[in-house]
């Protein structure tokens, strides 16, 4: 009852990066691997900046670093600096990391709490090493000793999405998966149980399979406009529905961060690559037109455009099934949440992962689905929350969309988020979800929404012990920044052409 044939519809990221893990998992099997791609139809293409996941992808699919980085014109990311979120003149690093270490099995971050309700004004980013040295635009990997501080972090990649795409292509290739150039002209689907049986292309080439997987982007061509699964609408949380993209020159100091920067009716983003600088501006078509959008954008770039500005549409939200009969939808098709957490790649990730954890036979079991569909809600409403987190943690009042959110009624599982943060200083966990406590943190202390109390265990240290703990934790993190190494510097040493010409 094995699957022997695989579908792939679309390229781009979403579809060679599935095409790379079935090729892996397929590997010297009889499994046939199919994708199909249409030069005509392109990709989107604009998403650049990951979250750490994508280490483990391209681990699993033992691919190597360092040609990597060179392949894709890469640069590390410890994490995501947030401008104007809070107030206006506000900034915070979202790391990859965590704050401090844990003092008597509790996190640092409440110690740092119950002296800041003691009147200290230090910042709970001084006790972050991942922070500081992207401050400092400095990296390094992380130490393998777990009783150092630079063993409290982890890091991303910032690359060119379409390199990507065309290195995860070859490497498919490679393990024999097989690309039909072509638009998709015809359907056919099977009359008694409405799975589909095959693609034809413009043409006349037919592709047959048992199992497929929808990678058309936005479209949604198997999963939407053939098998009708629906879509559920969350532009009553995330409204933004539109987004202009740039690409730049690069100029300054290469940091090892992306920027996204709070404006009146949306957010723009900065992702420094080795090679260039990607920018783009995401917004809400209700307080601000398209010629606005591309003002404010082109007007806030630190170097020379490299193209025409991209103007892209979309509506937030997510497939009601991922999963429906013989078709997986992954990418774009599956649904869309704004880039604000590089999070896009990783609901790839993510999609990818489930499925070959519950790779199916050909009687195509309901359970498989549900359980598949199941998990996948759960990943992209979690993603959801933590976005939207970032709209309503907030003071501003300058603008309608601002004010929009501050007065908005907020999902039941993020308020419930909210309020244990905000009593007791306590972050639920969840075992399904991109983003660990330290995230959560990193957003509301940054954003000033700051808890009431804080773990009593801290109290077993006096406040003369406390002050002592806090300030060698701030000179050692200090310390072990100071000591990195630069992140242009980091780079070049490991294969990135890059001239050096006073970038760090």
């Amino acid at each position: 009852m094995k699957i022997n044939k695989i579908c792939i519809l679309g390229g781009g990221t979403a579809g060679w990066m599935t095409a790379a893990g079935l090729a892996r998992k397929f590997e010297n099997t009889d499994m046939e691997i199919t994708l199909v791609e249409s030069e005509q139809i392109g990709t989107v293409g604009v998403g650049e900046a990951t979250l750490p996941h994508i280490r483990f992808f391209n681990n699993t699919l033992g691919i190597d670093e360092a040609e990597f980085m060179r392949a894709t014109k890469a640069t590390f990311k410890l994490g995501i600096e947030f401008c104007d979120w809070g107030r206006v003149g506000d900034r915070y690093i979202h790391p990859f990391g965590d704050y401090g270490q844990a003092i008597n099995h509790v996190p640092f971050y409440h110690y740092w709490n119950k002296s800041r309700l003691y009147r200290n004004t230090s910042r709970l980013d001084d006790y972050s090493y991942p922070i500081i040295a992207a401050e400092m635009g400095r990296f390094r990997f992380p130490d393998k000793d777990h009783t150092k501080i630079e063993s409290t972090f982890g890091y991303a990649y910032q690359f060119d999405s379409s390199l990507y795409a065309r290195f995860l292509r070859s490497y498919g290739e490679d393990k024999g998966v097989t690309r039909i150039e072509g638009k998709v002209t015809d359907i056919q689907t099977d009359p008694e149980n409405g799975h589909i049986t095959s693609l034809r292309t413009e043409s006349g080439c037919v592709i047959n399979a048992e199992l497929f997987i929808d990678c058309s982007g936005f479209r949604g061509l198997l999963i939407e406009q053939t098998l009708k699964s629906g879509y559920e609408d969350w532009s009553k949380w995330l409204p933004c529905n539109r987004a202009i993209a740039i690409p730049t020159a690069s100029a300054g100091k290469l940091m090892p961060f992306t920027r996204a920067t709070a404006r009146k009716a949306g957010w723009q983003w900065r992702i420094p690559l080795q090679h260039r600088t990607g920018n783009g501006i995401v917004y809400w078509n209700e307080y601000i037109s398209d010629d606005e959008a591309r003002h404010v954008l082109t007007t806030h770039l630190d170097g020379e455009p490299l193209a025409d500005p991209n103007q892209l549409y979309f509506l937030t939200g997510k497939r009601n099934l991922f999963w429906n009969k013989n078709v997986v939808a992954i990418g774009l098709s599956a649904g869309f949440l704004e880039p604000l957490e590089s999070t896009s790649i990783y609901l790839i990730q993510e999609g990818i992962t489930a499925l070959l954890e519950l790779f199916p036979d050909n009687q195509f079991r309901a359970s498989d689905a549900s359980e598949y569909n199941a998990k996948m809600d759960l990943y992209f409403e979690r993603v959801r929350d933590f976005l939207l987190l970032h709209y309503v943690a907030t003071e501003r009042d300058d603008s309608p969309m601002w004010n929009y959110f501050r007065n908005m009624k907020l999902p039941l599982s993020l308020e419930e988020k909210i309020k244990a943060w905000q009593t007791r200083g306590h972050i639920i966990e969840y075992e399904f979800g991109a983003f660990l406590p330290p995230s959560w943190v990193a957003v509301m202390v940054g954003q000033r929404l700051l808890p009431l109390r804080y773990d009593r265990r801290v109290d077993l240290l006096s406040q003369d012990e406390l002050t002592a703990q806090l300030e060698a934790m701030r000179l050692e993190v200090l310390s072990a920044a100071t000591d990195t190494t630069g992140h242009a510097a980091f780079l070049q040493s490991f294969g990135a052409a890059i001239p050096m010409d006073g970038k760090g």
